[in-house]
Formats: C-alpha cells, structure tokens, sequence
C-alpha cells in the first residue's frame, strides 16, 4: 500500500483570482461578466458549463487605493457590514455572492482584503463561522458563536439582522460612553495647557515689572510667581512626570487582571460617571443575553457571554456567579436577588419573562429602557458639566489675572 506523501496530505486550495470575461451564449448572444477561479483553464471550464463561449478573458486589475486607502478597520466597520450581510441575505442573494458584493463595495482596502479572504474560504467550502473565527481581532467569540448558531439551525439571515442590531446598539453605547468620559478630561486638558502657558510666559513678564517697584508683593501674587519660578525651571520635570505615570498607568492596566479589576471596582464609585457605567453594565447584559438567547443559545452559555460582554470586572464576576447558580438548577431571576447590583426592575423583567417563555424579549425592552437612560444621563452630565467646567475655568485664570494685577492695585492707592 502506498503511503502518501507529506506534499499530497496537506493539500492546500488555491487563492482565488478575480477575472472579467467577453463570450457568447447559447443563442449567438455577446455578454459579458466576473467570474472567479484559480486560473483561466477553470475559468473557461466553469464559463463552458454554463453555455457561454470564451472569447476574451483577464484578470481584474486591483483597484488604486490613493492616499488612505488602506484604513484600520473599527467596530463600527464590522457593525455595517453585519447589517449590508443581513439586508442582502434577506433579499435572498448567496452568502458567497453577498460577501463578494460587499468587500467590492467597501471603500476600505482592508476591509476589501478582510473579506475577500472570507469570501475565498467560503466558496472552497468551508463554513462561515470558522472563517470568521480565523480573525479573532475583529470578530469575537461572541459573534463566531452566533453565526455558527444560525448555520446550524438554517436561519443565518435572521441571525446577521440579530447581530447587527447587537453591535449596532453596542456601538452607540459604547459611543455615548466615551462622550460622557471625553467632553470634561478634553476640557481639563485644555485648561492645563491655557495655565501652564501663562505660568511659563506670561507671568514672568508682570515679575520684570515688579522689580522695579520698591514694595512688598501680596501674599497670592508670591504664591503665583513661586508656581511660574518652578515651572520656567523644572517644566520639563513636570511634563516627565506626567508621560511616566501615563506609561506606567497604561502599562499595568494591559498586563495586571488585578490591576484592571480594581479601576472597574473604583470607577463605579465615582460619582455621575459612576452611575452612567452601571446603567451601561446593565444595558450591555440585557441586550448580549437577548441576543444569544433568541439565537438558540443555551441559557448557560449565553450567560457566559453575557459576563464577557458586560465591559465592567464587577458585573462580570456576578453573572459568573449568576450562571453557577443557575448551573445548579435555580431560576435566573433568584439567582439575580442574591446580587445586590441588579436594580429591582430589572429582576422583575426577568421573571415575568422565565414565567411567560419570553425572556429575550423581557431583556431585549430592559436593554432598550437602560440604552436610553444612558443616553438621558449622558445629555444631563454635559449639561451639568458646562457651567462647572467653566467656572472652574473662571476661578483658575482669573485668579492669575488677580495676582498679577494685585501689586498694581496697590500702589493705586497709596498714591
């Protein structure tokens, strides 16, 4: 018996090419199209097979990205093409055609690369779940799981459109998050700079002019010059410090579990901004366990999801402990009772929903409710933060213009 070689074991498929065609069919007509194959004989063979004579073939030139072309590729990327794959699959197109159509489409060389990569693994045969897996980076868990759900149970399209609304609405929470943490630190930043400025210019230039009078300087204005003093000698000090503690924050934060643990733990504690993470926590569970379990998932694991997807070290321990419990055999919404971060609406949503046999669609309103929450906390900090903010500004800037304007003040009125 013949033992096969180690090249003939591991056959590997050829990378597909893109080729534009000119022939004529059946009935003498001239039509043209693109067809893809690993070379121009299985191009003629497939084009043969379908009644059309060859008459001119080439490869389709790639197109010219320009300057940019080549882009990195978001989650809010992978939240449309999720949606333009549910649309065309619902309008009845073949997955290979769909993939095909969309990364033609896509203005993004990478994405285009992405899913042409996608597309050729498919059309060889294999499923889409585990070619999406082969790019962790941009396609999690989550959704590979969801996916090879709706391959299983034949219903993929209704699937794509749960996972679009799924990243659609993760996306827009996530967005709202990043508005609520940005506006203030954006603003503290700028008036960092707008002070330090002053302190290294501007100060010393009302120091020269102090000089020349013979009189004691106020106490603040004493104050003021000390900070510029060692702000012209040690800025650079300063802006050392600052880039450290930055480097050696991030760092820890990506290497220790604990570490990042601990910042979830703490930020939740924080006031406003606390309160907009807990809502976005609990929005997060209810819209991944409405998502999972309306696929088919199995409770328990869709559980497991959902403390992946919560985004917060404190919510994902206690649905850990949620699914142990429910592991055991106790109903979800007791197993909920025994943690004290879930609000009592939501407990209830979910009870209702395990009593009726319509629990993601309980979760999926307790997400919709918690979404806009978060939304109506976001525009109520901004608006509560504009004035604040501002005053602060007030206070640091015009106490400067004060100190240096003090000393003239008072030699006003001793003269």
């Amino acid at each position: 018996m013949a033992i096969p070689s180690a090249q003939q074991k591991i056959a590997k498929p050829k990378p597909l090419e893109v080729f534009l065609w000119e022939g004529v069919n059946r009935k003498g007509k001239k039509i043209k199209g693109e067809l893809s194959a690993t070379n121009l004989m299985e191009l003629k063979a497939q084009l043969r097979n379908q009644g059309v004579t060859p008459l001119k073939t080439k490869k389709k030139p790639k197109p010219f990205l320009g300057l940019g072309g080549d882009k990195a590729i978001k989650p809010m990327d992978i939240a449309v093409i999720t949606r333009q794959i549910a649309t065309m699959l619902g309008a009845g197109v073949p997955l290979v055609q769909t993939v095909e159509m969309i990364g033609k489409g896509n203005p993004n060389g990478n994405m285009r690369k992405l899913l042409s990569d996608i597309g050729n693994k498919v059309q060889s045969g294999l499923p889409l779940s585990e070619c999406l897996r082969e790019h962790p980076k941009y396609f999690d868990d989550l959704y590979c799981d969801l996916v090879e759900s709706g391959e299983q149970s034949g219903a993929l399209e209704t699937i794509f459109d749960r996972i679009a609304i799924y990243k659609e609405k993760a996306e827009v929470l996530k967005s709202k998050i990043k508005k609520a943490m940005t506006y203030p630190i954006a603003v503290l930043v700028v008036a960092a700079i707008v002070t330090s400025i002053l302190l290294i210019f501007v100060v010393p230039t009302f120091v020269e002019v102090f000089a020349g009078f013979d009189a004691e300087l106020p106490a603040f204005t004493l104050f003021v010059v000390g900070i510029s003093d060692f702000m012209v000698a040690y800025w650079w000090v300063a802006l050392a410090i600052m880039f450290g503690v930055g480097y050696i924050f991030k760092q820890t934060h990506l290497k220790s579990q604990d570490f990042r643990d601990k910042i979830d733990r703490l930020i939740l504690k924080t006031p406003v901004i606390g309160a907009i993470l807990d809502k976005a926590a609990v929005a997060r569970f209810a819209r991944t366990l409405s998502t999972t379990f309306a696929a088919g998932v199995p409770l328990i694991d869709a559980l497991g999801s959902a403390a992946g997807a919560s985004g917060n070290a404190v919510y994902r321990d206690s649905i850990n402990e949620i699914r142990s419990e429910v592991t055991s055999g106790m109903q979800m919404n007791l197993a909920m009772r025994n943690i004290p971060i879930f609000p009592d609406m939501v407990i209830q949503m979910v009870a209702i929903g395990e009593e009726s046999g319509a629990l993601d669609d309980m979760l999926a309103k307790v997400a919709t409710i918690y979404e806009q929450e978060v939304d109506d906390a976001v525009d109520n900090l901004t608006a509560l933060l504009e004035p604040m903010i501002m005053a602060v500004l007030g206070v640091v800037i015009g106490g400067l213009i004060i100190a240096m304007y003090l000393p003239i003040f008072a030699m006003g009125s001793m003269m």
